[in-house]
């Protein structure tokens, strides 16, 4: 008989949070209260994480709101998201760093394999890297596997991919 398997992950998909990013930056140059607030989101792709700066800290919190509602209007899911404390700069300036989770992490994933096991599916669960990868005889346990991992708070998205 043949065996099954799937991949569980957890990406963030760069190009649509650049897109957020210009759509956030079109709207503020447009917004009154953000007028001469030197206001600005940066997207860093090695460090996985955006910065925001402006002029103060309720600035900073009003561009991270028009960032997140620009984001779920792309379908970006805003779990993977950790923003850090905002920071005072120079001349009475913030900034705010909002790093970016890729992968689901070793203790969540850990978590996640000791659900499956607890919940007495016949499927192997192994973690590779940052991602889980599940196999089993039947697609009906890998199903119900998806279910279950659905159900389940990882504190960041899950996709289901590579699935054979």
């Amino acid at each position: 008989m043949a065996e099954y398997s799937f991949d569980v992950v957890s990406k963030v998909d760069m190009n649509l949070i650049e897109e957020a990013i210009n759509t956030a930056l079109k709207e503020i140059t447009n917004r009154y209260d953000f007028k001469d607030s030197n206001s600005n989101i940066e997207l860093n792709r090695k460090e996985n994480n955006i910065k925001l700066s402006s002029a103060d800290e309720f600035k900073i919190k009003a561009l991270y709101d028009i960032l997140q509602t620009r984001m779920s209007k792309r379908g970006v899911a805003l779990k993977n998201f950790k923003p850090e404390k905002i920071e005072s700069a120079l001349g009475g300036a913030a900034k705010q760093i909002i790093k970016i989770q890729q992968g689901i992490p070793s203790e969540k994933a850990k978590e996640l394999v000791k659900a499956i096991k607890d919940s007495k599916i016949k499927v192997t669960a192994s973690i590779q890297g940052d991602q889980l990868r599940i196999s089993s005889k039947s697609k009906d346990d890998l199903q119900a596997v998806m279910a279950l991992l659905r159900g389940q708070d990882a504190g960041v998205d899950l996709q289901f991919t590579n699935y054979r």
